[in-house]
């Protein structure tokens, strides 16, 4: 299991910058699932992603 400060900085460098993709979108979820459901950080996280998911989609669309 990662850290939190782990996943931050995971998080960072797949996210952070650059063209995000449904590859990219895959590997975000598999970092929200080293986090415990209650845990403040993945849901901070799962609303980064939603954000991040639903400006792709405008973008393609």
């Amino acid at each position: 299991m990662l850290t939190e400060r782990e996943i931050s900085r995971s998080w960072i460098k797949l996210l952070g910058a650059g063209e995000h993709t449904d590859e990219t979108f895959d590997k975000a979820e598999l970092l929200l699932s080293e986090l415990r459901p209650e845990n403040p950080l993945r849901h901070r996280l799962s609303l980064e992603l939603q954000e991040l998911r639903r400006l792709h989609a405008k973008k393609r669309g």
